[in-house]
Parts: structure tokens; C-alpha cells; sequence
């Protein structure tokens, strides 16, 4: 049996408002100045300018907004490049479910966003016993990339 619809309604209004990233283990959260829209075209240049390729776009905002649903701007962006992806590849075949590397941008209450992502050190590290000091290498090789990327974006 279908609930009635004021009955959704209250439960929808319920439900807790999205909450700002907070840093976790293995995470870089960078809160900005930008708004949602301005920190993704941001990202995205910082991405090309930093020579790497973005390779996937997700995020349910637009389909939510399509059926009448209002929820914060909230994207992930996947970050990698063919060259990374052959070298570790050939140090671990399992690793490479983790590429691409992703982004996340968050829509905050007061119009501001945030850039966060798991360091590529901290996403392929249960691949380091298979890849050995050469994956840990190519991880810390992403980490200054990612991170540069991450500082581009995010700059005022």
C-alpha cells in the first residue's frame, strides 16, 4: 500500500539537509569561495592544464531536478591518463578498477562548494602488496598532480 502523498511529503521534508564535507582518513577537502556551477568549469580547466584527462562526469542533481526534486549541486568527476593507466596496469591488473581517480564537488548551504578526493596514494594502496614500490611511486606521482589540480581549482 502506497503511502499517502502529504505522508511522502513530510518524510521528504524530514530528511536531513545534505551535510558539508568534512575531512576523513585518506581524503583532501578543499572548501572555496566558488559557487557550484563556477568550481566544476574551474575543475575541469585545471584538469586540461594540468595535462590529464577527464574521463567520466556523474552526479543525480540534474535527474533529481527533471522529476521535481530539489537537491544540492553534487558531481563527481573522474580524473586519469593512458600513460598512468598502462604503468599500473602492468604493476596490478586489480588496481586498475580504481581509474579513473575521482573528484567530488559539493553544493554548500550558502552557495559556496567543495572540491574533495581520496589521494591516489590512499585509493591504491590495498594494491601495493601486488605493485609493490613501483604502484607506491606511481600513487605519489598522481598525489602531486591531483593535488595541483585541486590547488588550481580552488584558488581564489
Amino acid at each position: 500500500m502506497r503511502p499517502p502523498r502529504l505522508a511522502a511529503l513530510l518524510l521528504l521534508v524530514a530528511l536531513p539537509a545534505a551535510a558539508e564535507m568534512a575531512p576523513r582518513d585518506g581524503w583532501a577537502v578543499h572548501p572555496t569561495p566558488h559557487a557550484y556551477e563556477t568550481l566544476l568549469e574551474r575543475l575541469r580547466a585545471a584538469v586540461r592544464a594540468e595535462k590529464m584527462g577527464l574521463v567520466t562526469e556523474a552526479g543525480p542533481t540534474g535527474a533529481a531536478a527533471s522529476r521535481g526534486i530539489e537537491i544540492p549541486g553534487n558531481r563527481v568527476v573522474g580524473v586519469f591518463r593512458n600513460d598512468f593507466a598502462v604503468r599500473a596496469v602492468r604493476l596490478s591488473t586489480a588496481a586498475m578498477i580504481e581509474a579513473p581517480i575521482r573528484f567530488y564537488v559539493t553544493e554548500n548551504a550558502d552557495g559556496t562548494a567543495t572540491l574533495s578526493y581520496k589521494t591516489p596514494s590512499f585509493v591504491f594502496t590495498p594494491y601495493v602488496s601486488e605493485g609493490g614500490d613501483e604502484l607506491a611511486a606511481l600513487a605519489g606521482e598522481l598525489d602531486t598532480i591531483f593535488a595541483a589540480i585541486a590547488a588550481r581549482a580552488a584558488a581564489e
